[in-house]
């Protein structure tokens, strides 16, 4: 897929790590100028970074994606600098076990409006250019937990089911206009996240215990996840819309 990207934009929030670091390091290397937007400004920066020393043009925006104002203030500043906005990855993502019993309001809430809500401001704001163009690409991060269900993540895995809805209404909404928008479910992929839930016990036994249940016999990698997406993005997948894309080394089928 080298070059394939070549003049156009991507923006990819939770780019600073994870998933979101991997698409972003990916679509830069097809040749899109690369907007890595993420709370964390200071390890977005590392990564446009990472992206410039391979030769690729790249800017990193601190962002709050529950917060419509960052959004909107992110995405012009991604104008300015590198021009309107062709592709979109939404891989910022909030996480949490509680029992449900034990889910507050607030908790219920803050999951909701960064994983579903932060999903809709950032397509809102970006679906603009895109009609413009007669042409662009989403991508949206759900998880595999929203089809098979998961334990002590009743609040997680609503928002990630509804990212799926949400991609499939959007899809159909928007594909007249050169549009496409699919999600990609990722399984068992190794993360800071995966880690951090790991070591809090959230899942029953080890990583590598987990793998060897995988019919691949593997975690999965971020960069599984990111070479997926780079096809999604890609102008070879204009007859894909509305789709799920599971890349979960057979998890899930």
């Amino acid at each position: 897929m080298a070059g394939s990207q070549i003049g156009r934009v991507a923006v990819v929030t939770g780019g600073a790590s994870g998933i979101g670091r991997s698409c972003a390091l990916r679509l830069a290397r097809d040749g899109a100028k690369v907007a890595v937007l993420d709370l964390n400004a200071a390890d977005a920066k590392e990564v446009a970074a990472e992206i410039q020393a391979e030769g690729g043009s790249a800017l990193a925006v601190g962002v709050d994606v529950a917060d419509r104002a960052s959004v909107d203030a992110a995405l012009a500043e991604t104008r300015e600098d590198l021009g309107p906005i062709a592709i979109l990855v939404n891989s910022a993502g909030k996480t949490a076990s509680n029992r449900f019993l034990n889910i507050s309001l607030e908790l219920w809430t803050s999951i909701m409006t960064v994983n579903l809500t932060g999903t809709f401001h950032c397509c809102q704001a970006a679906v603009p250019d895109m009609i413009e163009a007669g042409w662009g690409r989403i991508v949206n991060i759900s998880s595999s937990s929203a089809h098979s269900g998961q334990a002590y993540m009743t609040h997680y895995v609503a928002s990630k089911a509804g990212v799926v809805g949400f991609t499939k209404a959007l899809a159909l909404e928007l594909g007249p206009n050169g549009i496409t928008v699919n999600t990609i479910p990722p399984g068992f992929v190794d993360t800071p996240m995966l880690r951090d839930s790991e070591k809090k016990g959230r899942f029953g036994m080890s990583v590598d215990e987990h793998a060897a249940r995988t019919p691949v016999r593997r975690v999965g990698r971020p960069e599984d996840i990111a070479a997926a997406c780079s096809f999604l993005a890609s102008e070879e997948a204009g007859y894909i819309t509305g789709q799920i894309i599971g890349v979960n080394g057979g998890r899930n089928t």
